[in-house]
Parts: C-alpha cells; structure tokens; sequence
C-alpha cells in the first residue's frame, strides 16, 4: 500500500463508517441541527433514526458547513504528527462552502502538502469517486496518480435523483408552494441532476415508476459503458426501492457492480424520505 498520503473526505458521499474505515479514508464531517440537537451523521445518529425524526410533524433539519478553524487544526494536527501529503476530497462547492473553507485552511497550514479537490458532486456520486481515489491509493499510485483519478471522476460524472418529497423542494426555493401542493395532488415526481457542482431540475413525471424508467432512459443516453462501471445507487429510507431499482440496471444494462448506501443527514435534511439516486460516468 503507498504510503506518505492521508486521504480525508466528508459526510457529503454518504457512505458507511466500516467501509470508509476499510479504505482507510479519514473524514470531516458538517453537522445537522434538529430541534437545538446538533447530530454528527453516523456516529451521533443514523440514517434511519434521522428519518424517523424528520417525518415527526413540523420536524426541520438544518445543516451547516465545516469552518476553516476546523480544518486548519485536523491538517496542522496530522501534518506535525506524521510525515505525509494530505488530500482531501470536498462536498460540492456549489452546493456548500466548505470547500472554500478547506482551501483557506490549506493556504495557511500548508499548501505545498495539502491538496483540496472540489469533487462537484454528492452523495454516492462523491463516494464513488472516493473509493476509487482509495484504492488508487491502496494499488500504490503516487499523488499525482490518485489526483488524475480523482478529477477523471469530477469531469465525468452524473448524478440523476428522484426527489420524494416536494415539501423538502419547497423550503429549498426550488419549486413554488403551488407547485408542491399540486404536485403531491397528482403524484408529481420530480427528477433532479448535478451540473457544475450545484442542483438543477431536470423533468417531472407523474408517478415513481414512469419517474424511475425515465432514470434509467437518461442513464442509457448519457452513460459510458455501464456494464464495466460501478454503478451508484442511493436512497433515503427505502432500501427495498433501491433494490428494485439496482435490479432494473442489472436487466437493462448487465451492470454487476453496483455500491449502494442511504443517503445521510447532510443531504437528507434538504431531499426528504422517498428519494432516490443514480451516479455513473458519462461517455
């Protein structure tokens, strides 16, 4: 395993503590506040504890970024007590300034020996592209190596969701309040996507299931050999809907490979139960 880079990420790629403890990746972590309770998504709290909360009438989750302070210690911290490189992959910077946090970090701890790279992505999206950074690590590429995999992965990648909730879309300022209302009235489903780090609509269907054949519709126009791909797939609450819909890849696509996690607080305090992801590279 190559040595001399400590590689850090955040909860924003949703992924497990044991998988991210196998890869050796270590993490920050920006925190949900609910009813003046402020959780660390899966220590303080899981995901389906966060769910259960959140659907509690008049329940809402609020989440706030990393400082730099913070970053400026854990980077001091390692960089005093180990003889390494760091680099650290952020939650969109559209979507938060935590990566604009990191880099100010960066600038005053050490810039010659801290990388900060905006993944420009979420969820599984940005988990992807940490396991592949980790086993670039673990398979023994050098720096500059692990840094090309990593931005192969930002240039590359696609993030289609199923939002479940237009109440959530409706806090966000992302749909009107009309809209939300009729929309639940007709069982509106709307489908977002990821373009330059920050959150667009991309169409609405009536009804998960035409909502889930048109996810799959957008993933055969845009994707680059799927079947050779590890295929994303999140969800929030609804394990058995992210089955369903690992199983529909797996027909239409022959895809065999697939990573598969709940989505945490950070992201689900904004998308709501009943939401669903796809991450792939494009062509």
């Amino acid at each position: 395993m190559a040595g001399k880079i400590v590689l850090y990420s955040d909860n924003g790629c949703d992924l497990d503590r044991d998988l991210l403890d196998s890869l050796g990746v270590r993490m920050f972590y920006l925190p949900t506040m609910i009813r003046g309770t402020t959780y660390i998504d899966r220590i303080d709290i899981q995901p389906s504890e966060f769910y259960r909360l959140l659907a509690e009438p008049g329940t809402i989750a609020t989440t706030s970024q990393v400082n730099a302070a913070t970053f400026q210690q854990e980077f001091e911290r390692v960089l005093q007590a180990e003889d390494v490189e760091i680099i650290y992959m952020a939650f969109s910077g559209g979507l938060s300034g935590t990566y604009e946090s990191a880099c100010l970090a960066r600038d005053l701890v050490d810039p010659q020996r801290i990388t900060v790279l905006d993944t420009r992505s979420a969820s599984v999206g940005q988990g992807l592209t940490v396991v592949k950074a980790a086993r670039a690590w673990a398979a023994g590429q050098d720096k500059v190596g692990i840094i090309a995999v990593i931005e192969e992965h930002v240039k590359r990648m696609e993030h289609v969701f199923i939002v479940g909730n237009l109440e959530m879309l409706k806090r966000g300022g992302r749909i009107s309040p009309a809209a939300a209302t009729i929309g639940d009235l007709l069982s509106i489903k709307v489908t977002l996507q990821i373009q330059d780090g920050k959150i667009i609509p991309l169409e609405k269907n009536r009804g998960l299931k035409k909502a889930q054949q048109r996810m799959l519709d957008i993933m055969g126009e845009r994707g680059g050999e799927l079947k050779r791909q590890t295929i994303g797939i999140s969800y929030s609450q609804d394990r058995q809907g992210a089955l369903a819909i690992r199983d529909m890849v797996q027909a239409r696509f022959g895809v065999e490979d697939f990573l598969i996690s709940e989505i945490g607080t950070l992201i689900g305090a904004h998308v709501g139960i009943g939401t669903y992801g796809v991450y792939f590279l494009r062509k």
